[in-house]
């Protein structure tokens, strides 16, 4: 079924449009003009939105009709799917269409049950370990911090309304001295907090990127680094000293299981604040649309790196100012994906490594090239997909030396606005290479690529014949 003719349920949603603005359910009805029986049937998504029902919501209520393009019971869903491919749900047949109903109808249910796995998951691993005993307490079964982190904003779809919109009135507001953006927080820092800015050299070698000493006021900053790095840094610096107690609230709103989870994420939002300044919303979402995305140009218009704008454009997820959804990650060499987003329907596995076939991996072998690659998942969701190499390194020879790739990419029907894909033949099916998430829950039997099994197939291995793997899936 293509996407033009896919029914759209949003049950939840139009329940929390209506909770919104505190109207039971005959008054709005009455305003959309339909029965109470039928926005009950809407609701608890017996009935799909009609045309008329959706006009008449854009119409009355200024709804986003981006909105509906997926929300948080489209991730959920993915992640649900994949917990039940692990073999303990064998003998339960969960169909694909009672998952997405769990997911839109009882969001909180099955995000517990998905905490309920993880600790599970996290006690099994505990015990699979002869070496260390299983300790009984609340803290051993939570989550590792930057996974709670990292889940915390993966279910927020990246964006923090409220500070990014101080971040981008901060952005606004300040004294601009010529181009250096870089110069007017230096002099904002020194008149407004009186924070001295220094620039080392005399440790170029240790790797450190910033350090702020509170008694004598003064932030160091390494030399060495880049320009990108160092404005982004002065802007995080004022984040920590401005925005603590909007941080705070925010953190309490997250409810961590952990300190260490509320600390990772303290520091998160530091970030998330230094970005919005450094690429603000409206101004960095209109640059995006002229320039169709060109990295490199956007890069430069910011005084940005090429990752910065790439977390960024994953992050404008604005009500009423959404721009393309994209997915952005950050892989290492050891395949470790160590930055992951999705604001598209492509989600990131949690266990396991991800998909050979994809383009992020080959990205090492082509250092300073922008690779292209149309994909198309086993759901049958196309892709265009870009990966790029990046080094980090600190002065001296014998320094080490960090090298990721970036990974960015978006559905096929949002490729017209991205100048990467202006020479690309998105009609022929051929050109699009298979991908999937992992081996262990893509259910492709003909990869020449696969690592091992689908996790609830069957496998049958043949001593007579074998193929490019010793197994065959039922």
């Amino acid at each position: 079924m293509s996407n033009s003719s896919r029914k759209i349920f949003a049950g939840a949603r139009i329940r929390l449009l209506r909770q919104s603005h505190n109207l039971t359910q005959a008054v709005f009805a009455q305003q959309i003009a339909i029965s109470t029986s039928y926005l009950n049937q809407i609701e608890n998504n017996q009935r799909a939105l009609s045309g008329s029902v959706i006009l008449a919501l854009v119409d009355v209520f200024n709804f986003d009709l981006t909105e509906l393009a997926l929300d948080g019971a489209g991730k959920v869903s993915v992640d649900l799917q994949e917990i039940l491919n692990d073999p303990i749900f064998a003998d339960n047949e969960v169909l694909t269409q009672e998952i997405k109903v769990a997911a839109t109808n009882a969001p909180n249910v099955t995000k517990a049950f998905l905490d309920l796995y993880r600790m599970f998951q996290k006690s099994r691993e505990q015990l699979g370990k002869v070496d260390n005993a299983l300790k009984d307490s609340e803290a051993s079964l939570a989550p590792l911090p930057y996974e709670e982190v990292r889940d915390h904003f993966h279910y927020k779809n990246n964006y923090i309304d409220e500070l990014d919109k101080v971040a981008e009135n901060f952005s606004l507001s300040i004294k601009h001295n010529g181009n250096d953006r870089g110069a007017d927080l230096v002099e904002y820092l020194n008149q407004r907090h009186g924070v001295n800015v220094v620039l080392r050299k005399d440790k170029p070698s240790s790797g450190t990127i910033r350090t702020f000493d509170p008694a004598t006021k003064t932030l160091y900053l390494n030399a060495a680094s880049t320009k990108a790095t160092n404005l982004f840094q002065l802007a995080y610096q004022v984040g920590l000293l401005e925005q603590g107690t909007l941080i705070e609230n925010l953190l309490d709103e997250a409810a961590f299981h952990t300190d260490a989870a509320r600390e990772v994420c303290r520091m998160t939002f530091a970030n998330y604040f230094a970005g919005a300044v450094v690429l603000p919303y409206s101004d960095f979402a209109s640059a995006a649309q002229e320039q169709r995305h060109d990295l490199e140009k956007l890069a430069f218009q910011f005084d940005a790196s090429t990752e910065q704008v790439c977390h960024r454009l994953s992050m404008l997820q604005r009500g009423g100012n959404k721009g393309v959804p994209f997915y952005f990650l950050r892989i290492d060499q050891a395949g470790n994906i160590t930055k992951r987003h999705s604001a598209t329907t492509l989600q990131f596995t949690r266990f396991g490594g991800s998909c050979p076939l994809w383009n992020v991996h080959h990205a090492f072998q082509s250092p300073g090239e922008i690779l292209r690659q149309l994909a198309v998942t086993p759901d049958g969701v196309k892709y265009l997909s870009l990966a790029f190499d990046q080094t980090k390194r600190v002065a001296g020879f014998k320094s080490p030396v960090r090298k990721y790739v970036i990974g960015l990419g978006c559905e096929i029907k949002h490729a017209g606005q991205v100048v990467y894909a202006d020479d690309l033949d998105l009609t022929n099916e051929q050109n699009f290479e298979p991908i999937g998430a992992s081996c262990r829950i893509c259910e492709r039997a003909d990869c020449f690529h696969r690592s091992v099994p689908p996790i609830g197939k069957e496998i049958r291995v043949d001593r007579d014949s074998r193929g490019s793997v010793p197994f065959k899936i039922d």
